[in-house]
């Protein structure tokens, strides 16, 4: 008796772990690490809504229970991409 093997994964992109630093996602073998400093959208969402992600294209990625975009670069480089959002 043999045993099948186990399918491909279907999705390309995975939030491994939800700590009260950050979140990190699992990208094509890549880890990735969002401090809510950086990515303040995260930091009291629920956990549904935080592992609802897809990759709409390779290392752009879409959370669309909170309507937040972001690519790899921006997520391993946060310091190029500064927040300009204002308070009116």
């Amino acid at each position: 008796m043999s045993s099948l093997a186990h399918g491909a994964s279907t999705s390309a992109v995975e939030v491994t772990n939800i700590s009260v630093h950050g979140v990190w996602i699992l990208a094509h073998d890549k880890e990735l690490f969002m401090s809510y400093d950086d990515f303040p959208w995260f930091k009291d969402q629920t956990v549904k809504s935080i592992v609802n992600v897809e990759e709409q294209s390779p290392g752009h990625f879409y959370w669309p229970d909170l309507d937040v975009d972001l690519t790899e670069q921006i997520i391993e480089h946060p310091e190029r991409f500064p927040l300009t959002a204002k308070s009116t």
